[in-house]
């Protein structure tokens, strides 16, 4: 998948998006990092279609997009008067599979998000971090090809949000999935990804990317790496300067 030299305007005057330019390869984690206001989410909903360039071409390796793509958003928006199980199940049912011949994948997913014995269990019983687990196994549940991630751990708390990006890695490596991640955090995007994309504002734009060359499966020890600390100094110093260009 390619995005070619889109620009995002909104109204007249409000350029959220100018030029960006990110090609996307089979097996990428990409995480898009950047200020507020630099374009990281709107560049995710372009690619996700849920909005269209003002200039400029998304393009996809065949035209099926929709089959082959998974979203989550920050907000794990599940359906409070459905179970576990039935909000997994959603997309499937919406392409007019019943549940029980789609009973496997559901709990194929739960398992792998940890959630086996919560199937019953209505959003309102769930911790924070357990409603992500069921919003990341709705999208997952479709085997999509291309994951859009917008900030889905920013309101955890760190132990939380350390353990779900490790079995964020641990979910991709056995699906093999492409995906793309937004975040403000340094530490966050060089721990995921094996690209950091770095954007500035006014307007939103891509200024540098940082290759994040430690191989696959990443660990707690990787955290405490002289390797690690590194790439986030190089990260941070990417995202301070793009946070001081003009616009």
């Amino acid at each position: 998948m390619s995005v070619s030299d889109v620009d995002k305007v909104f109204g007249e005057e409000m350029v959220a998006l100018s030029g960006m330019t990110l090609h996307v390869h089979k097996g990428d984690f990409i995480s898009l990092l950047g200020p507020s206001g630099c374009g990281k989410s709107t560049a995710l909903r372009l690619i996700a279609g849920l909005s269209h360039p003002t200039r400029g071409s998304i393009i996809w390796e065949n035209s099926d997009s929709d089959d082959n793509l998974g979203v989550v958003l920050q907000e794990p928006t599940l359906m409070p008067w459905a179970t576990v199980e039935d909000n997994v199940w959603l997309p499937l049912r919406l392409k007019g599979k019943s549940k029980q011949a789609v009973r496997s994948d559901i709990d194929e997913m739960l398992a792998f998000v940890g959630l086996q014995g919560s199937e019953k269990s209505y959003p309102a019983e769930l911790s924070g971090g357990m409603k992500m687990r069921v919003s990341i196994a709705r999208a997952m549940v479709t085997r999509p090809r291309l994951m859009l991630m917008d900030e889905p751990f920013a309101a955890l708390d760190e132990i939380t949000r350390f353990k779900l990006n490790n079995d964020l890695l641990a979910l991709r490596e056995r699906t093999g999935c492409t995906v793309i991640f937004v975040t403000h955090s340094v530490f966050e995007s060089v721990f995921l990804a094996n690209r950091v994309v770095v954007m500035a504002t006014r307007p939103g734009r891509v200024v540098e990317e940082l290759a994040i060359d430690t191989p696959y499966p990443r660990d707690d020890a990787f955290r405490t790496s002289s390797e690690y600390a590194s790439y986030c100094r190089n990260a941070s110093h990417a995202l301070q300067k793009a946070m001081e260009e003009p616009g």
